[in-house]
């Protein structure tokens, strides 16, 4: 069909075309689109902001998936020195299925590892539970812990 993605693993079916590296600051427009076509913008939160926010500390772990040039996939990898998070992990909704969403998490891991991570956190809404049946695909368990938050700084 015309001017939809090819689902079209690489050759002899191995994983998909897929280039992963760090966030540069020119990605910034592109990876706010990413993320509002996912769904993972909220009101509360400048995207802007969150991407200076995380560049300050610990940019290196801030990693784009690219296909053929083009943004498709995100991660934001935090790591304070007791526990790994995951944020923003988004993979552009024509590219689902492909096994981008693994490969993102894959460097992910492989990143948190290097630096002595014992254990990974991330918080899905309640309402997606396409990411929750993702998380619980590749391993993850629903802690029985309760979440909060608190605001320091209103974006809007």
């Amino acid at each position: 069909m015309p001017g939809k993605p090819s689902r079209r693993r690489g050759v002899g079916g191995g994983r998909p075309a897929l280039k992963i590296r760090r966030f540069r600051t020119s990605d910034s427009a592109a990876v706010v689109g990413l993320w509002r076509r996912c769904g993972l913008v909220r009101p509360a939160n400048d995207r802007f902001k969150d991407i200076a926010r995380k560049l300050r500390v610990r940019g290196d772990l801030f990693l784009v998936g690219l296909r053929g040039g083009q943004i498709v996939a995100s991660v934001m990898v935090g790591y304070e020195g007791h526990r790994g998070w995951i944020n923003y992990l988004g993979v552009s909704p024509d590219y689902l299925k492909l096994g981008y969403g693994r490969r993102m998490m894959g460097e992910a891991e492989r990143l948190l590892r290097a630096e002595g991570c014992a254990k990974i956190n991330l918080q899905v809404r309640r309402s997606n539970t396409g990411a929750a049946a993702f998380y619980a695909a590749i391993g993850f368990a629903q802690d029985d812990v309760l979440s909060y938050g608190k605001r320091l700084e209103y974006d809007s």
